[in-house]
């Protein structure tokens, strides 16, 4: 019976995996790259955030791709959610009728184990659990201050870019302009980037300079993404491009930057790449936003506010 519900337990992990890879795998086969899709919406108002919890703190990883998609297929203007029971600390109530959306919570439990010479092993054994939560414009009886308007500050732009030069500044990454290629060359560790002028709008220079700069971060003497088969493997560049691309949108979203997002040349060929990594592994798409999800908190560790912290 034991393994039984073990089994049990391992399939439930991987239906997992496989039903949040295949809905963005359908995505992607329509043309829709999902973490892309609210930079357009209109019900934005060309604002975007990350997706907040109840307490104002940020969804992470696979997290902010499910409640992005959620927002836009079902019209959400507010970025806020929370389960039915925080609704109801707060005196509030989910109203009849209305359905949530699925994110996933990740961590890891110790189990020891007899290994076959009698000695005692203790394991790191990874878990992975569903819970709904409701968006707050679902939710009656909220108070003040869960529903923000969202008024578009045609001044807010200027400065939001302006701290942008100042975050990608801080990071240290040598950026040079010439040509027409963004890349990111390991050997002499630096950014290479078109000049800001030839972009279709300065928004999506920053959002591509942030797609350069998750590519950066994972040079080895950084977080060592193991980036050496990347001109040599066409399965590991689509890994490491799918990184990269999740990478730049939380970056946009954390920057408040709202690009046109003007799909590069390259375009096609990636998406078809990123559908053969995940129908063959649906487990990747995790993996992905979990290493763009560290790239982005490296990059941010690097900023001066968050060094003052650390001393």
């Amino acid at each position: 019976m034991r393994q039984e519900n073990r089994k049990s337990g391992q399939e439930t992990r991987v239906d997992i995996h496989a039903k949040i890879t295949d809905r963005i795998v359908a995505a992607l086969e329509e043309g829709v790259r999902p973490w892309v899709q609210p930079w357009s919406t209109r019900n934005l108002e060309g604002r975007v955030t990350r997706p907040l919890r109840h307490n104002g703190e940020p969804y992470s990883g696979i997290n902010v791709l499910l409640l992005w998609s959620e927002a836009v297929a079902r019209g959400f203007r507010s970025p806020t959610w929370m389960t039915f029971r925080q609704a109801v600390e707060l005196g509030a109530h989910v109203r009849k009728g209305e359905t949530g959306s699925t994110v996933v919570y990740a961590n890891r439990v110790k189990k020891t184990e007899t290994a076959e010479n009698g000695d005692e092993v203790e394991r790191d054994i990874p878990f992975l659990k569903t819970y709904t939560v409701f968006n707050v414009e679902q939710i009656d009886d909220l108070p003040d201050g869960y529903r923000p308007s969202l008024p578009h500050d045609p001044k807010a732009g200027l400065n939001r870019i302006a701290a942008a030069d100042a975050f990608f500044a801080a990071t240290g990454a040598v950026i040079r302009h010439a040509g027409n290629k963004a890349f990111y060359a390991p050997g002499p560790d630096l950014i290479q980037m078109p000049p800001i002028e030839t972009f279709r709008d300065v928004e999506s220079y920053y959002a591509t300079l942030g797609h350069e700069s998750v590519h950066w971060s994972g040079a080895k003497h950084r977080l060592d993404r193991d980036l050496a088969r990347y001109s040599k493997d066409r399965s590991e560049r689509a890994r490491e491009e799918l990184v990269a691309e999740l990478g730049s949108v939380f970056l946009s979203a954390d920057l408040g930057i709202v690009p046109e997002m003007e799909p590069r040349a390259d375009h096609a060929s990636y998406v078809a790449s990123w559908l053969e990594v995940l129908k063959n592994d649906k487990r990747y798409i995790f993996s992905a936003a979990a290493h763009a999800q560290r790239a982005v908190v490296y990059l941010h560790g690097l900023q001066p506010a968050a060094q003052q912290v650390a001393a």
